[in-house]
């Protein structure tokens, strides 16, 4: 008998799977909706504005780390990356020290498009958003995740994890500066 086995049943196994598959889907479902409300008027699709978004935050990756943070197949990245660039919205290039990877940096046009997005976030209802306010008002702060964050390390990796927060981390950054400068202009 596996190690595995010892510390659970199949019937708690199953359980768990089958709770987990349907809370997600549950979850992406309203997660879907939400998205493509908001980026319906900039004519993107979620695999587009994801890559947008993860070209901006982590600022010259490579299609392979959009493919990874991303979780999509590089193939996937690379095709949506290539319509981002014919619409002037993402730049490809190669480094001097690695011939090998291909990289990806925001034009100003996409970059500005990222910034106008973001201001008009609130265009658009999030049921997400709805539905977490009460445990916000209860707890004073959003549902943080930390249980599925562990299982999310366990399955894609450290690496996808420092990924995560330094995207996380480039973002608050970038909203503080961001409207730091607008109240001043004010």
């Amino acid at each position: 008998m596996a190690l595995s086995e010892k510390l659970y049943s199949t019937k708690e196994a199953m359980l768990y799977s089958q709770r987990i598959a349907q809370l997600s889907k549950a979850l992406w479902k309203a997660v879907e909706k939400d998205w493509q409300l908001w980026i319906k008027p900039y004519d993107l699709n979620i695999n587009e504005h994801h890559i947008l978004w993860i070209s901006y935050h982590l600022q010259g990756a490579s299609i392979s780390d959009v493919a990874k943070f991303g979780v999509m197949h590089v193939s996937t990245a690379f095709n949506f990356s290539k319509k981002l660039e014919e619409r002037g919205l993402l730049k490809f290039s190669k480094r001097d020290d690695d011939k090998r990877n291909t990289y990806v940096e925001l034009t100003d046009a996409g970059a500005a498009l990222i910034l106008r997005m973001n201001e008009h976030y609130h265009d658009t209802q999030h049921c997400i958003l709805e539905g977490s306010l009460p445990l916000k008002e209860l707890y004073g702060r959003f549902p943080e995740f930390l249980d599925v964050m562990a299982v999310i390390r366990n399955i894609y990796g450290e690496d996808f994890i420092e990924i995560f927060e330094r995207s996380f981390t480039n973002f608050k950054e970038s909203f503080d500066v961001i409207h730091e400068h607008a109240s001043i202009q004010q």
